[in-house]
């Protein structure tokens, strides 16, 4: 089935007869980027990934602690794993590339997509990423486990001047975990997928709305470090409507408004230097992505000329 997937990709290139350069450049990033993607899933089945197995040890030690818990705990060991929403939601990515090259506007979007998805699928970098879910079951042991690549939760709050949204605030925001969702009033509050709705059980039932989270958000990796290699473009272009959405309504109430995203916040500890590298770009990548998505909607393909749209396969 990849294979034919894979004879299917490139026939599309060579049907449209496009000189543009990009297209050699796609064509030679995508074997790399799928093999990086399998060079993780080896990594993650052979215990090569530190924070993985560190994700097993705390749930272990997180289920002894609170057994009426289990479920969760076994959601959160899937990130451990090639079962992982992580791990899973890049090799989506890639598949949308290979069969659903129509969805993205112009053969750089593409390219961009698959270096995104390569650098995302490094071991260190994706270990670093894993600190996220890690730290929601350091939290979940009430202090008898410590939090890793992170300061402790009083001191990132302190540094931040942030608000306690409680255990599993790390995770909020993070496409792999929930998403938001926007009630008739225009308000947009925090859902989790599936299991990790009992993190809002955990929380103390308390909903999460985008307005406060936005003013008051603490650290984590995702959103600090994370968010231009972890996200899709579909995922990006539904955060910048909610993002745009609230800017409207606080500029509606004359108040000022200040994206979540607009600044980094304080309370990374001992991250690799290629997180560190994907963070300077990642505040590239705050300004860029302020704009339209490099994602084509449904809207765009039906309104388009050709069968096409504005596909990969011709440049802009």
């Amino acid at each position: 089935m990849q294979s034919i997937k894979f004879i299917l990709f490139v026939l599309f290139f060579f049907i449209s007869g496009c000189s543009d350069p990009l297209v050699a450049k796609i064509e030679g990033q995508l074997p790399i980027t799928e093999q990086r993607i399998g060079l993780l899933a080896t990594a993650l089945e052979n215990g090569q990934v530190r924070n993985a197995n560190l994700i097993n040890q705390y749930a272990e030690r997180v289920r002894q602690l609170k057994p009426d818990l289990q479920p969760l705990i076994s959601e959160f060991k899937k990130d451990a794993s090639t079962a992982g929403p992580m791990y899973l939601a890049l090799v989506d990515r890639l598949n949308t590339v290979k069969t659903q090259p129509q969805m993205f506007n112009d053969n750089k979007a593409i390219y961009e997509e698959l270096l995104n998805i390569y650098q995302a699928a490094d071991i260190t970098l994706f270990s670093d990423a894993l600190s996220d879910p890690l730290n929601v079951l350091a939290d979940m042991s009430d202090g008898q486990l410590p939090r890793v690549n992170s300061l402790t939760k009083q001191q990132s709050l302190a540094a931040n001047n942030a608000q306690d949204f409680g255990t599993g605030s790390q995770l909020v925001g993070n496409p792999s975990y929930g998403q938001w969702q926007t009630n008739s009033s225009g308000m947009s509050f925090w859902g989790w997928y599936g299991m990790y709705s009992m993190l809002g059980n955990v929380m103390g039932g308390n909903r999460i709305g985008y307005n406060d989270w936005g003013r008051n958000r603490g650290y984590s990796y995702y959103n600090d470090y994370g968010r231009s290699r972890y996200t899709s473009p579909r995922q990006l272009n539904k955060q910048n409507q909610v993002d745009t959405r609230t800017k409207k309504s606080f500029s509606s109430r004359g108040q000022s408004y200040s994206s979540p995203y607009s600044k980094n916040r304080t309370g990374s500890s001992g991250l690799s230097r290629q997180s560190s590298n994907a963070q300077v770009s990642g505040n590239k990548f705050r300004t860029s992505s302020a704009g339209k998505s490099k994602y084509a909607n449904k809207a765009s393909l039906r309104n388009s000329k050709t069968n096409t749209s504005r596909g990969f396969r011709r440049g802009k």
